[in-house]
């Protein structure tokens, strides 16, 4: 009986600690990838409930059960977005580079994403490793451990929050077009250029000769901005811990 006790009184908690550690897990990059074993991710997120049960007090009321269940659910998005949102805007600047190669008839299926093109997931490829370069994961652990001390079950604003994960949406395009930006502005010169040419020549055939034109032109331009997005990436996978340490003190109002 004095086990069942025990066993009863830490069963809420439990609960409440599991919802957010699986959805945080399914959202993160590396992780939470689809490339991974449903059964690693379960492992994970119940290994960390496990870990932080008889640390972590929860006051609930069973009346209040529901309005927390949804408080949770919409924090641990906003969590996980706030980490996933860059890995969204390579794999867009990766199709919008594509666009303007024009590569991207030859989409593959991504399981992170679904259909991509072979420089969304080159360029994700590269994302993940600067990721996991730079430690990056361990801090986002260190940080969802933490939330749980400054924001328990039931002290979740969703008013603010909510507002916070619809701005993380458009920082994805403003990311992608950073990324992006060097081979879009070369493919627009070149696509100029060729005009040109047009109108001074129009017997040659303009649209067969773009196209190894902007191959390979697309390629050199990625080679030599490699270093514009190692340094923009890695600026905002250092500064990802201070945005979730910045989401978690929205969510306390």
């Amino acid at each position: 009986m004095a086990n069942i006790e025990i066993f009863s009184k830490y069963l809420p908690n439990f609960l409440f600690i599991l919802l957010r550690a699986s959805i945080f897990v399914s959202l993160l990059p590396f992780f939470g990838s689809k490339s991974f074993p449903p059964q690693f991710k379960i492992g994970f997120a119940i290994a960390i409930a496990l870990v932080l049960t008889p640390i972590v007090e929860f006051k609930i009321k069973e009346g209040d059960i529901p309005v927390l269940v949804i408080r949770e659910v919409i924090f641990a998005i906003t969590l996980g977005l706030a980490v996933r949102f860059v890995f969204m805007a390579v794999d867009m600047a990766g199709q919008i580079i594509s666009n303007a190669m024009g590569l991207s008839i030859a989409t593959v299926f991504n399981p992170e994403l679904g259909q991509s093109t072979e420089i969304a997931r080159l360029q994700g490829i590269i994302a993940m490793l600067l990721f996991l370069a730079m430690d990056a994961h361990h801090d986002l652990i260190y940080v969802f451990v933490r939330s749980y001390e400054l924001l328990p079950a039931g002290g979740v604003d969703i008013k603010d929050l909510m507002a916070e994960g619809i701005s993380l949406g458009s920082r994805v395009f403003v990311i992608a077009i950073k990324i992006g930006a060097p081979v879009m502005v070369g493919m627009l010169i070149a696509s100029f250029l060729l005009g040109f040419i047009y109108k001074a020549a129009p017997q040659i055939n303009i649209f067969f000769v773009s196209f190894p034109v902007y191959i390979f032109l697309g390629f050199l331009l990625m080679l030599f901005s490699i270093p514009v997005f190692v340094y923009v990436l890695g600026g905002y996978f250092s500064e990802i811990k201070n945005e979730m340490v910045r989401i978690i003190a929205i969510a306390r109002g």
